[in-house]
C-alpha cells in the first residue's frame, strides 16, 4: 500500500512540475509511471543521458515500479539536477536494453531453401544465400521473467520467438512483420512465420488490437494493418485450414478495431463514405523520442501541446513517421503535423484488400453469409476509393483532406497503391496510373522509387526510398493487365535490387532506407541515424528474387555509378548478354 501511495504522490507531483496531467480525452502512452508518464520518465529523457530516448525506455527494473519509484523521489529530495548521481541511479536500478531476451536460433532454418536454386545470376543467388542467413542474427525468443514479471520491462510479451527489424529496433513490430514473414515463407522458415502470425493473434485477444511495436509504450497507437494478409500469405504456402477456421475470428476482430476506432465519415459531392485514417488521441509526448516531441512542443499552449503530441503519435501510426505527407499548408514542418485530417490513400487500400480477402477466407469455411458481408464492404470501399480519392485530373488517387477538403497533389508512392489492393472500379484507371508516374518524374533516380520529391529532411521524404513503398507498387503493376505497368514493375525490381547489392557490397549491411540518389548509400534524415539489419528490407529482396528469379542481374550494380557515353553501350551489351 505504501508503494501505492508513493506513485500516486509522484504522478501528481509531475503533473504539476510539467504539465502531464492529461485532459480527460488525451490519456498517457500507457499506465506505467516509468515508461511512459510521470516525473522519472521526464527527468531522465531530459537529462540526455542516451544518444537515443528509445535507449532508457527498452531498459528493465531490478525492482519493483513502486520501490524504483520511491527511490527515485529520494533521490530527487537529495540530489536534485546531479546528473553523475541520476547515471548512478539508473545503473543500480535498471538493466540493460536487449537483456530480456533469451539467445534463440530458428530451428526450421536451413542452408538451401529451393528460392535460391531458381536465381539465375550467380552473385545474385549467393547474396541471398547471405540474407537467407541474416534470419538467424535476427531472431528473438522472450525470456519468460517478461511473462511473469511484466510490470519490470517495458517489453509486451508474446509466447513464440520473432524477427526482429534490426538495429534500435530490438523488438517487434507490426507493418514490417508482414515483409519479413513473407521472406521467412520464401526461407522456407514455415515455423517461425506462423509463431510470429500466433504472436499477432494473441495480441489482438490481449488487447484488442495490434500496437506498434512489442513495447508498453506502444499500447495506445498500432500501424497499417496487415494481420489478414499475413495470414493470406501463409495460408497461400501451407494451406491449413483449420489454423485459419480457428482464427478467423481473430482476424476479424482487429478489422473492427479498425473500423470501430480509426474511421470517420467523409462527405463528397453529395455522397456520405465510411473511410479510415490514423488517429492516436493520446497525449504527452511518445515516450521514445521524448525529448524531441516535449522541445518541439515547449512554446504552445498546454492544449496545442497535447495536440501536436496526439498527431505526431498519429503519424506514427501510419509508419510514415514523419514525413511532409502529414505536414498542414498553413505549417509545413514538423509542427505543422495534423494527420487526422487526411484520409490515406494507402490505408484505404490495405482495408479493402484485408476485406475482399477475408471475403475470401469465410467462403472458403463455407460461411457464407460472413462472405457476403465483406463482399458488401470491398464493394462500399472501392465506391469510397474512388469517389472521395481519385482525381480525374491527376489519373491517381490521393491523399484527402477533410478539413480543407482538398486533395494532395504531391507524389507519393502510396498513390498507386489501390492497384496493388484491386481496390478500384476501372481497368482504364490502372493506365492512367500508370501514365501519372511516367509524369511524376520519380521514375528518373536510378536507385527507386522516392517516398515524396519534397526534400523536408524527414526521413519519409526525398531522397530516400523505402523497401515496403517499392514492392507495393512493383507488385501492384506487375499483378496489372497492363504491359506498361509489367515493363515499370520490372524495371524499378532492377534498380531495387541493384541499389540493395552495392550497399551490401560496400558496407556488408542490409539498411532500412535508402538513398535514390546515390548508389550504395543507405538513406538519412529524421530523429536517428538509419539501421541495419534489416528485416523488411530482407524480405522485400528475397520476394524481387523470386518474382523475377531469371531476369534479374547483378551486372550494372558492379559498374560506377557515373556512366559515360563511352561506357553506357557496353553496360547495355552486358545486362542484356
Amino acid at each position: 500500500m505504501q508503494g501505492a501511495t508513493w506513485s500516486v504522490i509522484l504522478y501528481v507531483l509531475s503533473c504539476l512540475m510539467h504539465q502531464a496531467c492529461l485532459a480527460e480525452d488525451f490519456p498517457p502512452p500507457c499506465d506505467s509511471q516509468i515508461y511512459c508518464t510521470g516525473n522519472l520518465l521526464h527527468t531522465v529523457q531530459m537529462a540526455k543521458i542516451f544518444e537515443d530516448d528509445k535507449h532508457f525506455v527498452d531498459m528493465g527494473l531490478r525492482d519493483s515500479p513502486a520501490r524504483i519509484l520511491k527511490k527515485f523521489q529520494s533521490l530527487s529530495q537529495r540530489s536534485k539536477g546531479d546528473v553523475e548521481k541520476l547515471k548512478t541511479f539508473l545503473n543500480t536500478s535498471f538493466t540493460d536494453p536487449g537483456e530480456e531476451f533469451e539467445p534463440w536460433t530458428p530451428t526450421d532454418w536451413h542452408e538451401n531453401p529451393d528460392l535460391l536454386s531458381h536465381i539465375k545470376d550467380s552473385e545474385l543467388r549467393k547474396w541471398a544465400s547471405e540474407l537467407h542467413l541474416l534470419w538467424k542474427s535476427l531472431g528473438r525468443k522472450i525470456k519468460e521473467d517478461v511473462k511473469v514479471s511484466p510490470d519490470r520491462h517495458s517489453q509486451i510479451y508474446v509466447p513464440n520467438a520473432v524477427i526482429v527489424p534490426g538495429g534500435r529496433f530490438r523488438e517487434f513490430y507490426y507493418w514490417d512483420s508482414y515483409w519479413v514473414i513473407n521472406g521467412l515463407l520464401l526461407s522456407e522458415m514455415n515455423s517461425t512465420a506462423r509463431g510470429m502470425i500466433e504472436n499477432f493473434l494473441y495480441l489482438v485477444e490481449t488487447f484488442g488490437f495490434i500496437p506498434n511495436g512489442g513495447r508498453i509504450y506502444y499500447l495506445r497507437r498500432s500501424q497499417p494493418p496487415f494481420l489478414t494478409l499475413m495470414m493470406e500469405s501463409y495460408m497461400e504456402k501451407e494451406k491449413d485450414t483449420a489454423f485459419l477456421r480457428e482464427n478467423i475470428g481473430t482476424l476479424e476482430k482487429e478489422y473492427d478495431f479498425w473500423m470501430s476506432n480509426r474511421s470517420v465519415m467523409v462527405t463528397k459531392d453529395g455522397g456520405n463514405f465510411t473511410m479510415n485514417r490514423y488517429y492516436v488521441p493520446v497525449g504527452g509526448p511518445r515516450p521514445e523520442s521524448y525529448s524531441d516531441d516535449y522541445e518541439l512542443a515547449e512554446n504552445l499552449t498546454a492544449d496545442a501541446q497535447q495536440s501536436l503530441w496526439a498527431e505526431l503519435k498519429g503519424a506514427a501510426e501510419s509508419g510514415w513517421d514523419f514525413s511532409s505527407r502529414w505536414f498542414s499548408k498553413s505549417q509545413p514542418n514538423l509542427k505543422g503535423t495534423e494527420t487526422k485530417s487526411v484520409i490515406p490513400v494507402d490505408l484505404n487500400a490495405i482495408l479493402c484488400r484485408v476485406e475482399n480477402t477475408l471475403a475470401k477466407f469465410y467462403n472458403e469455411l463455407g460461411m457464407g453469409d460472413k462472405a457476403l458481408k465483406f463482399q458488401s464492404a470491398v464493394r462500399q470501399r472501392r465506391e469510397a476509393v474512388n469517389s472521395v480519392l481519385w482525381d480525374a485530373d491527376a489519373g491517381v488517387w490521393l491523399d484527402y483532406n477533410i478539413d480543407g477538403q482538398t486533395h494532395n497533389r504531391e507524389f507519393y508512392p502510396s498513390n498507386l497503391s489501390p492497384i496493388w489492393a484491386s481496390c478500384y472500379t476501372d481497368n482504364n484507371q490502372v493506365d492512367r496510373a500508370v501514365a501519372y508516374l511516367e509524369k511524376s518524374e520519380a521514375l528518373k533516380y536510378r536507385n527507386g522509387l522516392p517516398t515524396s520529391l519534397s526534400n523536408s529532411g524527414q526521413q519519409w521524404d526525398f531522397p530516400n526510398a523505402w523497401p515496403p513503398l517499392q514492392h507495393m507498387v512493383i507488385e501492384g503493376l506487375e499483378q496489372s493487365s497492363s504491359t506498361k505497368a509489367k515493363e515499370i514493375a520490372f524495371s524499378l525490381a532492377q534498380k531495387w535490387v541493384q541499389t540493395n547489392y552495392e550497399a551490401y557490397k560496400q558496407y556488408n549491411a542490409m539498411f532500412e532506407k535508402y538513398d535514390v540518389e546515390d548508389g550504395g548509400k543507405p538513406g538519412g534524415g529524421g530523429e536517428y541515424e538509419v539501421q541495419l539489419g534489416f528485416g523488411w528490407s530482407n524480405g522485400v529482396i528475397l520476394q524481387l528474387l523470386d518474382l523475377y528469379s531469371p531476369r534479374l542481374t547483378s551486372a550494372s550494380a558492379l559498374c560506377s555509378v557515373s556512366l559515360t557515353l563511352l561506357t553506357l553501350p557496353f553496360l547495355i551489351l552486358t545486362v542484356w548478354t
